[in-house]
């Protein structure tokens, strides 16, 4: 099982953050666009992502929801029939709903650094570390502290769930039931 520490926060100028990761020294890996197909799972989540730079991923995860840096833990499992396996899982579990993005992914040593454009819900920048033994819990949490603070991220904007709580509770208010 893989490990990282992450953080979300609404950026409406991803211009800005993209200018800023440059001048940092990340490494651009590419712009993809995602769809995440989310299932209902009683513990954790679970989504199948189709990713244009990837390849289609099933990933089932743990990771609590706050608003500060958070522990997540997963594992990414590779998909060769996206349509029969979104089926199945569809059928055997219930599909939650579907967050679609366009991504620009940065590498800044083991941090991606995701400047995300989410369909109906904005703008946001995400900050995902990976824990191994060249980049231990205590040291990456303190770089994205400092990332934060470099790209000028307010706690105000810092998000406590997934895209996809996002998006609910977004339907929820406006009346519409996915």
């Amino acid at each position: 099982m893989s490990k990282n520490i992450e953080i979300k926060a609404r950026y409406p100028d991803l211009e800005k953050a993209e200018n800023i990761a440059r001048r940092l020294g990340a490494k651009f890996l590419g712009k993809d666009f995602q769809t995440d197909t989310f299932f209902n799972v009683p513990n954790g989540r679970l989504k199948l992502r189709e990713s244009l730079l990837s390849g289609n991923i099933l990933i089932p995860y743990l990771r609590s929801d706050q608003k500060e840096a958070k522990e997540a833990r997963y594992v990414l499992l590779p998909v060769k029939d996206v349509s029969t396996t979104k089926a199945l899982f569809g059928e055997i579990l219930g599909e939650r709903l579907i967050v679609e993005k366009t991504r620009r992914i940065y590498l800044l040593e083991n941090i991606r650094i995701h400047l995300d454009e989410v369909t109906n819900l904005g703008n946001y920048l995400e900050f995902e570390a990976v824990i191994d033994a060249k980049h231990p819990e205590e040291e990456s949490q303190a770089t994205l502290d400092e990332l934060l603070e470099k790209f000028g991220v307010q706690v105000e904007h810092l998000i406590a769930g997934a895209y996809a709580d996002l998006l609910q509770e977004k339907l929820n208010r406006e009346g519409n039931n996915v």
